[in-house]
């Protein structure tokens, strides 16, 4: 066992390193195969011991970023996670005994990011197989399958592999290594017949990314200067647009946090807001925050309109635990001083409909919002043409953080065959591509804007039809091979029953010869 631990810790670390920044996207399938092998060959009552070594391994060294946010938020979220993997390597033992057990075991994988990415207190998506992929030749069958199709894809290629290194001759090894080979070419066939679709229109819009003073980390401590610097630098965009060194966006994007106090209640809140409009002539969908009675707080997108003022407003759905708000307060906000930091919990959002900014249809994702499927899937699915994220993550700015969100983005843009506008306080804003690639960006940690022309498109992709329902299907799957696992289970004792000698099966100590499970020892 501990072998089968050790093998699980650095697995763990490799799979963690498949991911932005590092990015050696080579080490997922093969993690994903270590996980496979070295949970196989136990029973349920250990075979959680390596699945929950690789889990922690991998989430604890992933989530790295979020120690800034302090050590109980990152241990906790972390260690909450990796308990995932521990079910997954008990619940996959008896999906082992069936037929293209591969299969089952690939399921079994997607069941448990489908799950531990809502639940418990909202889930985390953070780590999902599908995450790493941008820039690789898999990358293209997002719009067909979507990201947790494409988890599917990158599982079922790491459980063939450990099927191929647990196959007890040469023979045997050749089916699942052809299968590894059939599910890659085919998941690569976009890379020559690219999803497309019609482009509807086309409009400028501008992110302004205004910083953070001082080490770029603190919100809270500088959130007036913070507003006056996106009202400067929307300032400077109408100043370029009216010298002609600039086209007139249709309109702009402020990020989240652009305003971190209400501006219904604060006057100089609402006077920059206002100055900032005067001086551009377009809206502008600012990030801002709102309060919401004496113990709950709103994350929104606000589309403020030079002429009528506020309107159509989004409201932030997958608020962060325990930094944007304490689940179970009743139990931890009382005893844990850092949670008590948190003073108002944040209210989710519920809207399913686009934004209507400027004419155009936007579906809004605040942060965090962009890593789950479902608020994205709903407004894209009811005319979103354009997706916006508005993001903050300036607590996270010296952190692998901000890569990773921004690879995500890219990975929305792919699945949905959407331009993407990120608009974050201090990094990294920029322009996404329907393919994935970055037409626009400015520097983190400075004060400027980007502006584009960016198509539009009404057509909704296959990934968003499926939308959360490749996910449930797996889950489906799972209770099903667990059905037929004890089908064939109850079988077997009775005919163990009804003839002791001849139905006993071959056990370990039987082989004339070690098969490949044997070279990791218990």
């Amino acid at each position: 066992m501990r072998t089968r631990c050790l093998l699980a810790l650095v697995a763990g670390i490799a799979l963690s390193l498949a991911f932005p920044p590092t990015h050696v996207y080579v080490l997922l399938p093969v993690a994903v195969a270590t996980f496979f092998v070295v949970t196989d060959g136990l029973p349920i009552r250990t075979a959680w011991l390596p699945g929950l070594v690789f889990g922690g391994a991998f989430q604890i060294t992933l989530l790295w970023w979020l120690h800034v946010v302090g050590t109980v938020p990152w241990l906790g979220l972390s260690l909450t996670q990796t308990v995932w993997y521990g079910v997954l390597g008990a619940a996959a033992v008896p999906l082992r005994r069936l037929r293209w057990s591969p299969a089952w075991l690939a399921a079994a994988w997607v069941a448990m990011e489908a799950i531990r990415c809502t639940w418990p207190a909202g889930g985390m998506p953070w780590g999902r197989l599908s995450y790493a992929v941008i820039g690789t030749p898999v990358a293209g069958s997002l719009p067909f399958v979507g990201a947790t199709g494409l988890s599917l894809v990158l599982a079922l290629t790491g459980a063939l592999l450990a099927a191929a290194y647990t196959a007890r001759g040469r023979a045997q090894r050749l089916l699942p290594l052809a299968g590894v080979a059939g599910v890659l070419a085919l998941a690569s066939v976009p890379v020559l017949v690219p999803y497309s679709a019609h482009e509807t229109g086309q409009v400028d819009v501008a992110a302004v990314q205004g910083d953070v003073p001082g080490n770029g980390t603190d919100v809270l401590a500088h959130f007036r200067q913070i507003t006056a610097q996106h009202r400067d630098e929307t300032a400077r965009l109408a100043a370029a647009v009216a010298a002609g060194r600039a086209a007139r966006p249709d309109f702009v994007v402020w990020p989240e946090n652009s305003t971190a106090v209400d501006p219904f209640n604060d006057q100089q809140m609402r006077g920059d807001i206002e100055a900032a409009l005067h001086s551009v002539g377009v809206p502008i969908l600012a990030g801002v925050v709102v309060d919401d009675g004496p113990k709950h707080v709103l994350n929104q997108g606000i589309v403020f309109d030079p002429v009528t003022g506020a309107g159509d407003r989004y409201t932030k759905w997958h608020p962060v635990p325990f930094g944007e708000y304490i689940p179970w307060r009743w139990l931890f906000g009382d005893h844990l001083t850092q949670l008590n930091q948190v003073s108002r919990d944040m209210v989710r959002g519920t809207r399913v409909e686009p934004l209507e900014v400027a004419g155009t249809k936007v579906a809004d994702a605040i942060c965090f919002d962009v890593a789950y499927d479902d608020g994205l899937y709903a407004q894209l699915s009811r005319g979103g043409q354009l997706v916006v994220v508005q993001t903050s993550n300036a607590m996270f700015i010296h952190t692998d953080q901000i890569e990773q969100q921004f690879a995500i983005s890219r990975l929305r843009a792919i699945e949905a065959h959407r331009y993407v506008v990120v608009a974050a306080i201090n990094g990294v804003t920029g322009v996404i591509a329907p393919d994935g690639s970055v037409v626009a960006s400015v520097p983190s940690r400075s004060e400027e804007y980007v502006d584009s022309r960016v198509g539009l498109y009404d057509a909704v992709t296959p990934a968003v039809r499926i939308g959360s329902w490749s996910g449930r299907v797996c889950v489906g799957l799972v209770v099903l091979g667990w059905l037929l696992a004890w089908g064939q289970y109850r079988r077997t004792r009775r005919a163990r029953r009804a003839d002791p000698a001849g139905a006993r099966p071959a056990t370990r100590s039987d082989r004339t010869v070690p098969g490949p499970t044997d070279r990791i020892h218990a």
